[in-house]
């Protein structure tokens, strides 16, 4: 990719590509160029460069999560003992191997990271909990927040 290409601004095709897809990822290309407003070939030719860049990083099922009995959302502040970069980095390589979280995020203020853990009830999370979170490297402490209800749940924008 040059240098002209990896600069390059979306305009409103793109932008429109992207919103369509983020909200429906399995409409047809002929569908998709018709309501950007483009034919099918320059429409696949942006849709092949959207993903090329990775600004469309691919695509993906939405799962019922009660479907899967994984209900049970909980928010979790982790406080770490040690924050140097060897520190942060053993504990980003172990949470990533943690199936029931969803989310993990570093976070600048009072706590070091925010996990978005979901299982199927609280027994199970109190599991989750005290055998891997709070065993994972460097956790000096946690705090629980636990969800009643998902008011919205959404990746697209």
């Amino acid at each position: 990719m040059t240098k002209i290409d990896k600069d390059r601004q979306l305009d409103r095709y793109d932008r429109a590509i992207i919103a369509i897809l983020a909200r429906e990822g399995r409409i047809p290309v002929t569908e998709l160029s018709v309501r950007v407003g483009l034919s099918k070939t320059p429409c696949q030719i942006r849709l092949k460069r959207l993903q090329e860049d990775e600004t469309i990083l691919g695509f993906q099922a939405v799962i019922n999560p009660a479907k899967m009995d994984l209900e049970q959302v909980a928010f979790v502040e982790v406080k770490l003992s040690d924050t140097t970069e060897p520190a942060l980095s053993a504990f980003n390589a172990a949470v990533r191997k943690v199936p029931e979280v969803e989310q993990c995020h570093m976070i600048a203020g009072a706590f070091d990271y925010l996990i978005k853990i979901r299982t199927s009830n609280m027994r199970t999370f109190r599991e989750v909990l005290g055998k891997t979170i709070s065993s994972l490297p460097n956790v000096a402490s946690t705090s629980t927040h636990v969800s009643m209800q998902s008011v919205k749940d959404s990746e697209t924008f």
